[in-house]
């Protein structure tokens, strides 16, 4: 018999996770319905300094904990094998309610294995990712997960996001049950993990993230979740007509409009960074501040590159806005921040013009389905060029917490109400 959603929401409510787990024992087996992404990271191959050592996944458990959006009472794990050069075998792999978000501890009377059609472990075909099983998990919205995962041999080439903003926890042997991990090595990266879904409310959806570090949230707390999308998460989860909304996080840092950079370009991640996202309704953008400043970082071309540039960014948002519209999903477009006095960047005035050109033509109406002003909101007022003191993480290109808390608190929840 299928278990109607309000037994569902007052479980989640009234009673913790393990007990809800418990109460709604064959809810993933009998669930009728349809799935919604809770949680996601972009894959990418790790840049040398944030891959783990040869050795480090050799007989290891990798302990993840990821910061959940909406919440459901069963779950599934997307392994990622994206970038591997080689098939990869991995098991067992546990899922368990973290102690804390910032320490590997977990609650061993949660600890569950994940199965992947029926077998504890698998081997994921190089280039692919594989969804486990679903299972009877109940999750609260806003909380944590630890995903444990056995390796016996490392990856031929690792797949991961480096900018996890989150510690992982690496030990050799199979330590996937335990409550804690003895003397682990501390990385603040992710491997290997794509995603977790939730089964859905009717209605659910989710949003995609689309972006650079400022969406990865570069600048923001090391396991404090205060990136914009984290505050806009809980920002969903307040209002009572959004509460079946996910927030997935498919940002880079460094990443690029039109050319790779860390990471593949945004044009050939689509695919796979939202069209394939589950339960994805709607796109917030916000690329093009590393197309804009990798232009003039070294020298300032002649006014036919900057022209160039623009129409090509253009072109790329346009690609953006007709694939999305093509699979029935809506597109926010998110205006560039300024970012003079940049250490990294150092922007000319030129450089400047094109980001006002850009921004104009997000502006306008009949580009994107919504736009939502983020220079406007964080720009000093007295120098526009600039970011806002108060909303600068101390870089002059990244916002602060402070910041990415405006950044959320702008976009409108009418946006995603139905």
């Amino acid at each position: 018999m299928r278990i109607g959603w309000k037994a569902v929401a007052a479980l989640l409510v009234g009673l913790g996770c393990a007990e809800a787990a418990a109460a709604q024992a064959g809810v993933a087996q009998n669930w009728v319905g349809s799935w919604v992404g809770s949680w996601a990271a972009s894959q990418q191959i790790p840049e040398p300094q944030n891959a783990l050592g040869p050795d480090d996944l050799r007989d290891a458990t990798l302990r993840q904990i990821v910061h959940l959006s909406v919440g459901g009472p069963a779950l599934r794990v997307h392994l990622s094998n994206a970038f591997g050069t080689l098939p990869l075998h991995v098991g067992p792999v546990h899922i368990a309610r973290p102690v804390s978000p910032s320490a590997p501890q977990i609650d061993p009377a949660t600890d569950k294995a994940l199965t992947f059609s029926g077998s504890p472990e698998v081997t994921i075909p190089a280039g692919a990712e594989y969804l486990s099983d679903p299972i009877d998990f109940a999750v609260a919205p806003l909380s944590d997960l630890a995903v444990s995962i056995h390796f016996d041999v490392p990856p031929a080439q690792q797949t991961g996001h480096p900018g996890s903003r989150a510690t992982s926890y690496v030990v050799h042997g199979d330590a996937v049950s335990a409550a804690d991990l003895e003397n682990p090595k501390k990385v603040e990266h992710w491997y290997q993990s794509a995603a977790v879904d939730v089964a859905a409310m009717p209605k659910a959806g989710s949003i995609v993230a689309l972006g650079d570090s400022i969406t990865d949230g570069h600048g923001a707390t090391t396991n404090g979740n205060d990136r914009w999308t984290d505050v806009l998460a809980r920002r969903l989860q307040a209002n009572r007509k959004t509460r079946g909304i996910g927030i997935l996080n498919h940002g880079i840092g460094g990443n690029h409009l039109l050319t790779d950079g860390l990471g593949p370009n945004v044009l050939a991640r689509f695919d796979r960074d939202v069209l394939a996202q589950t339960g994805v309704r709607w796109v917030i953008l916000l690329e093009g501040v590393n197309d804009l400043g990798g232009l003039t970082r070294l020298s300032d071309p002649p006014a036919a590159e900057h022209e160039a540039l623009v129409l090509r960014m253009i072109a790329a948002y346009e690609q953006i806005v007709a694939r999305a519209h093509a699979a029935h999903i809506q597109v926010m477009g998110g205006t560039i921040l300024p970012y003079t006095d940049s250490g990294y960047y150092h922007p000319p005035a030129s450089n400047e013009a094109d980001r006002q050109a850009i921004n104009r033509w997000i502006r306008t109406a009949g580009h994107f389905d919504a736009v939502v002003d983020f220079d406007k909101a964080l720009a000093d007022p007295a120098r526009p060029d600039h970011l806002a003191a108060a909303y600068d993480c101390g870089d002059h290109l990244h916002p602060s917490p402070a910041g990415y808390r405006v950044m959320a608190e702008l976009i409108p929840l009418s946006l995603f109400e139905h």
